[in-house]
């Protein structure tokens, strides 16, 4: 019994089998290619864009200097509260005054003596000249008046420059701001001795607006320069640096939101790094850069009146540098080896490898496969990858 029901499924199965053999065609057996893949394409952006040296740098203050006392007394005041700004001439430290308040009365009162002394010897002169019309004296007797007031007259120069210095050393018992700046921490405190055996620092103070950045060119930036200039018929002159622009950005910002001049290029190269220093001028009258900053600088060197620009996230790179993917016949990726510049906002100057009316596949980069047909749907280089995403559903929805 058992034996009979094996065999009756074997049959069973055998006559699936064949059914199904039977249902199955050749035309069932043909391959399908997969559709092609969608992507979206743009052709370049063709406009006026201003060519920049992209540059790093550092940033420096304007002024910055030790603030030291000159001379020798106890300090008695610090007038002022570390880091605060303060503007030219305001107090900062006080030294004591007494003993060249003495010097100063002691000089004082030694030209006045000097200049009694004078008056004497002026009266004495002008007796002996006198006399010397009545013939009652002699010439040696006017010469020794006239020798008598030459001295008194120097003396009186010799006391007047001692009150003068007496007065500048008065002065310096008062230490004053030298420019509008930011004073650093005091270095001495109140009851020390200063100015012992030279000048003794007490604080810095630090002047960052404006604010100078300072950047190196490459050789082969000046040497392009040159030859710009050159072929305008032009030549270099510090005098036009004024009206120079250059921007600024810090790492924290976006783009080059600070404004600003040339104010300075080196008259020679460093040999060591085949570099030309210059310096650029900012405002900063927020305080938001600090001189030490790493800063991004760019400076105008040209105009190009048709420039290409594609999307920025467009661009792959491989062995032999960037490269774009743009279509070709019936629809067919091709890969196009570029020269990319610089960047303006979300799109970047394509210097060369592509012509304007080249479509640029901008979105299904990974999907798109060099010598493969696509299924492409065009937009506006512009837009952005999530308007685009937008854009298309919003097209969606109206089907």
């Amino acid at each position: 019994m058992r034996e009979g029901l094996h065999r009756g499924l074997r049959v069973s199965v055998t006559l699936i089998g064949m059914a199904a053999l039977a249902a199955c065609d050749g035309s069932s057996n043909t391959y399908v290619p997969p559709p092609p893949t969608a992507v979206r394409v743009a052709q370049p952006v063709q406009e006026p864009v201003t060519l920049y040296f992209e540059l790093t740098g550092n940033t420096a203050p304007l002024n910055s200097v030790d603030i030291e006392a000159r001379v020798q007394g106890y300090l008695q005041s610090i007038d002022y509260q570390d880091g605060t700004t303060v503007t030219k001439g305001t107090k900062l430290f006080g030294i004591e005054r007494d003993t060249y308040q003495a010097q100063l009365d002691q000089a004082k009162a030694s030209l006045a003596s000097q200049q009694a002394s004078q008056v004497g010897a002026k009266q004495e002169y002008d007796r002996q000249v006198n006399l010397m019309k009545q013939q009652v004296t002699t010439q040696t007797a006017v010469d020794s008046a006239k020798a008598t007031l030459d001295e008194a007259n120097a003396q009186i120069l010799n006391a007047q420059a001692n009150v003068e210095l007496a007065t500048i050393n008065l002065g310096y018992t008062e230490v004053t701001a030298p420019f509008d700046g930011t004073v650093t921490d005091h270095l001495v405190d109140i009851g020390t001795l200063v100015g012992v055996s030279g000048p003794t620092k007490l604080a810095s103070i630090v002047q960052t607006d404006p604010i100078y950045a300072y950047f190196n060119v490459s050789e082969s930036q000046v040497l392009l320069i040159k030859d710009m200039l050159r072929k305008q018929g032009r030549t270099f002159k510090q005098t036009d640096l004024p009206s120079i622009p250059a921007e600024l950005g810090l790492q924290s910002e976006e783009g080059y939101p600070h404004k600003g001049h040339l104010d300075y290029v080196s008259p020679q190269l460093d040999a060591s790094t085949g570099t030309l220093q210059v310096r650029a001028l900012f405002e900063n009258k927020d305080k938001v850069m600090l001189p030490g900053l790493f800063v991004r600088v760019r400076v105008p060197i040209g105009q190009n009146d048709k420039a290409l620009l594609v999307r920025d996230d467009a661009i792959a790179t491989n062995q032999l540098g960037s490269y774009l993917l743009v279509l070709g016949k019936d629809n067919t990726v091709e890969q196009k080896q570029v020269k990319t510049g610089q960047r303006e906002g979300a799109l970047r100057v394509i210097e060369s490898g592509i012509d304007p009316s080249d479509q640029v596949v901008v979105q299904g980069i990974q999907q798109a496969i060099p010598g493969s047909k696509v299924a492409p749907e065009k937009i506006d280089m512009n837009v952005q990858p999530a308007e685009a995403g937008a854009d298309a559903k919003a097209t969606t929805t109206t089907q």
